[in-house]
């Protein structure tokens, strides 16, 4: 290179240079290339070496435009050129804003190719003109055939509106700002935000699966074996029995169904019966004899304590088997230490995850997924995919909208015009009018392994009509049939049935139930958004402002009844929560605070230090953003939620919650005042439970199913009394109160500070029915009790004072 670089970017390969082109040297170069058949979009293929200099050096003598050269290696291999739209006819066809600046690249021909290296000079073409530059945000008119440039443009943040006509040109007009580039799925590809799948290979074409050694299997039944005894302990379906004390803790034994094995072990047990067990003290006999840890065996030899029938207990053992599976793909797989998360990105954080639903012991059974399925589409193995699209005829499917959107809205700002036409031009060609028509996104899986056959009739109608691939990718999260975009963040979430058994229920989506859901969700978020309290404290809910379902009419029929598989064709899109932080704030799920790592570092002690606050300074803080909303909600508006670890994203600053967003609200969201008068489709969340059950959604879905577990990190990481918490959790309670005298009736209600309240069991439900837990008309009809737990606030009743 014999011209100094006006930029230099640092890429795995080695760093690639941008310097300003020189028409007169660099003509016969330039000409090598744009010559060839490959560049015909650049339109010089019939130009001479000297009509390339002249085209140069006219470019460059304009004030409002410059060409440069790339190179990588000492050798050069991409051009640019770039342009203020204001001076070009593309700015006749939109309203330029300052700082808008125009590119167009062309890569030279390689005898060698190397993976991705476009990506890689269109990263650095993009941060040049980012940062160098000054850009706000970059302009592109790809010819409308060239689909190689629409997909890479897509891959890094940018959004084809529309076409339009550049002279002789037929192109699409699209625009990326800074932040769309930041968080854009090719970015975050060759920052290597998924490391174990650098270059995006499909990942079932592994040969093994190699986290399946017997080191990694013994230390996974060990834990799960850990907590087995300690959640079927808590729910008094096991009574381990005391032996002798040791220290702070207790030992105990366990004799099983099969008087020959008996499991000892040492636990301390906290307050809400909770049960720390200390993991390497687990001893298994068998005759007298020691014997290995099995997780199997163990439910087994508890199947008739654990009331199963002949029938459910093999389905029951694959779904502990398969959450094994999980818990060692977690460890083997390169992962991030809890000091590490708690700075991570959103979507690195929710992939971290290696526990699952705290309580339920067979938590990650997806039965239905094989082995290549779990390497694409399980949560723990962050390999963003694509979702597959149907069109649906409007006869058989329902479009539902929140009053501030629409379907041609939500389609515009979720599909890409080039994918748009893309499907338009699909429908043509099966001779039906696209106009007739409704597009639904559909979980590759659900595809291949329901739809395609279970409603083959719907298929050969053209009722349903495949259209393939978007272009985003999504990511799974924690709650697995819900995809994040991570092409597009600032885009919706999306929500599709997935007719896999997982943790109780056959994960599918009701058309019924979507056609109300942006009803109900309007109407939640118009209690929340007008209350200045749930305003002061910044709670907000994550509205799903659409939902589509589809009617088969088989499955649909009266004397079918209810039925999976009436439930396989619906999805909803949600708000995602980039859109509504401010700068300096972090997303986390809330179920990192009870994440574990397999070095045994914990995201809450260090989110804790790393805040410089004291451990009670950030709970008060942490219960302020999350508990008070919740007691406001239940005793203004007698309106409840599903608040566990993943329904909830915190809202950090430096390290310390702020505020909380609730999600899943469709579903998930009850109303216990039956006197308010409702809109006819919100009137499902209307429910009538007893009045002694409407305070569990403080005390087992809060307490029980949450803090329960933060007392036992907080314990054993940091050596906090657990008393010290529940303090804080009084104190909480006490300020609202004391703040909100209005609602002294609510009080007496929902007495927070009782002596007990009813231990309501998610193992329990899961074990008399692992593939419906729970009447989502009727929540309270099966639930599983047994008996009281002791309040671990009670003693505070009468002394709001922080020691």
């Amino acid at each position: 290179m014999n011209t100094a670089p006006v930029f230099e970017h640092h890429d795995d390969i080695g760093p690639l240079f941008i310097r300003e082109l020189n028409p007169k040297k660099d003509a016969i170069l330039i000409h090598s290339w744009v010559s060839q058949p490959y560049a015909k979009f650049w339109k010089m293929t019939d130009y001479t070496p000297h009509q390339v200099c002249d085209f140069y050096d006219t470019l460059n003598a304009n004030a409002h435009s410059q060409s440069y050269l790339g190179y990588w290696k000492d050798s050069p291999c991409f051009l640019i050129e770039i342009y203020d739209p204001k001076h070009d006819p593309v700015g006749e066809h939109y309203s330029v804003q300052p700082g808008d600046r125009g590119v167009h690249i062309l890569v030279a021909p390689s005898d060698t190719p190397v993976s991705g290296f476009t990506k890689r000079i269109f990263n650095s073409v993009l941060a040049f003109m980012f940062s160098e530059l000054g850009a706000k945000r970059i302009v592109v008119e790809p010819d409308v055939n060239n689909q190689n440039i629409h997909a890479i443009n897509k891959a890094f943040g940018f959004i084809h509106e529309r076409r339009i006509q550049l002279g002789e040109k037929e192109a699409y007009l699209g625009f990326c700002d800074r932040d769309q580039y930041e968080h854009s799925w090719g970015r975050r590809w060759l920052m290597h935000q998924w490391p174990q799948y650098p270059d995006m290979q499909d990942p079932a074409m592994q040969k093994s699966p190699d986290h399946l050694d017997p080191e990694i299997w013994t230390q996974v039944n060990r834990q799960h074996i850990r907590k087995c005894l300690a959640e079927l302990s808590h729910e008094r379906i096991l009574q381990p029995q005391w032996v002798a004390d040791c220290g702070e803790a207790k030992r105990y034994r366990l004799t099983s169904d099969l008087p020959s094995v008996e499991y000892e072990f040492e636990a301390v047990l906290l307050p809400l019966d909770h049960w720390v067990v200390n993991t390497e003290t687990i001893n298994k006999k068998v005759d007298g004899e020691n014997a290995p840890l099995d997780a199997l065996a163990f439910i087994i030899e508890f199947a008739n304590t654990l009331g199963m029938s002949q029938a459910q207990l093999p389905i029951y053992l694959e779904e502990i088997s398969a959450t094994l599976n999980s818990a060692a793909f977690k460890i083997k797989k390169p992962y991030l230490t809890a000091g590490q998360l708690i700075n991570a990105d959103f979507q690195a954080v929710e992939t971290g995850m290696n526990e699952g639903h705290p309580s339920f012991i067979a938590n990650n059974g997806r039965i239905g997924f094989d082995a290549e399925d779990f390497a694409r589409y399980a949560p723990e193995a962050a390999m963003p995919f694509r979702i597959l699209w149907l069109a649906a005829h409007h006869a058989k499917a329902e479009f539902s909208s929140s009053t501030i959107t629409d379907y041609e809205s939500l389609v515009r700002q979720e599909l890409d015009c080039t994918t748009r036409e893309r499907f338009e031009r699909l429908l043509l060609g099966q001779q039906v009018n696209p106009a007739d028509y409704i597009l639904i996104p559909v979980h590759p899986w659900q595809w291949r392994n329901k739809l395609a056959h279970a409603y083959s009739t719907d298929l050969a109608l053209k009722n349903l009509v495949f259209l393939g691939e978007g272009d985003d990718y999504y990511q799974p999260q924690q709650s697995i049939r819900t995809m994040f975009n991570v092409t597009q963040p600032q885009k919706y979430y999306v929500k599709t049935a997935l007719s896999i058994l997982n943790m109780g229920f056959v994960r599918g989506l009701s058309a019924a139930y979507m056609s109300v859901t942006p009803a109900i969700n309007d109407w939640v978020f118009s209690v929340v958004d007008n209350d200045d309290i749930l305003k002061e404290y910044g709670f907000k809910v994550l509205r799903e402002l659409a939902a589509v379902g589809y009617r088969n009419d088989h499955y649909c029929h009266e004397s079918v009844k209810d039925n999976p598989y009436k439930k396989m064709l619906a999805a909803l899109w949600r708000e995602s929560p980039v859109n509504f932080i401010e700068p300096g704030q972090q997303l986390m799920t809330m179920a990192s605070l009870l994440h574990v790592d397999p070095q045994g570092g914990a995201v809450l002690p260090e989110l804790i230090k790393a805040s410089r606050l004291s451990p009670t300074q950030w709970i008060a803080r942490y219960l302020q953003a999350y508990l008070t909303p919740l007691l406001h909600c239940l005793c203004q508006h007698k309106m409840v939620f599903m608040p566990h670890g993943e329904n909830i994203i915190m809202v950090m600053e430096n390290h310390v919650p702020v505020s909380v967003f609730m999600k899943d609200i469709g579903e998930e969201v009850c109303l216990l005042n039956r006197e308010i008068v409702l809109p006819e489709k919100v009137q499902r969340i209307a429910v009538n439970v007893p009045e002694d059950h409407e305070v569990l959604s403080i005390f087992t879905d809060v307490f029980d199913c949450f803090f329960r577990y933060v007392t036992g990190i907080l314990y054993e990481h940091l050596q906090l009394d657990p008393k010290e918490f529940w303090r804080c959790v009084a104190m909480t309670i006490w300020e609202y109160q004391e703040q909100h005298p209005e609602f002294a009736e609510a009080y007496q209600r929902y007495n927070l500070f009782a002596d007990e309240f009813l231990l309501s069991c998610l193992n329990r439900l899961q074990l008399a029915n692992n593939q419906q837990m729970i009447d989502l008309t009727d929540p309270s009809k099966l639930l599983q009790f047994a008996g009281n737990l002791k309040n671990p606030i009670a003693a505070f009743s009468e002394t709001p004072v922080m020691a």
